[in-house]
């Protein structure tokens, strides 16, 4: 992982995006990390769009501690119903 000082960043996006790699860049300020540049592999916009979609992300938390709460469904129990 590179960290660099965000008043140390002045060369352009497209500059430290192609030397990203395989680890990320955080950008700080006064010490605290305010931004990251990351690899993204096997990804499409909606799955990165949704991945930091904090709504959608409490939607998947609230679903699972309901599952854990009150159990679920088994996906061969949800192929058997949909294949009626």
């Amino acid at each position: 992982m590179k960290v660099i000082e965000r008043t140390d960043a002045t060369a352009s996006l497209a500059e430290y995006t192609a030397h990203v790699g395989t680890d990320p860049l955080v950008v700080t300020s006064q010490g605290r990390p305010v931004a990251a540049l990351v690899p993204i592999e096997n990804a499409d916009l909606e799955t990165v769009a949704l991945s930091t979609n904090r709504e959608f992300l409490e939607l998947i938390e609230r679903s699972r501690a309901r599952v854990r709460a009150e159990g679920g469904i088994s996906s061969e129990e949800m192929r058997r119903r949909f294949d009626q």
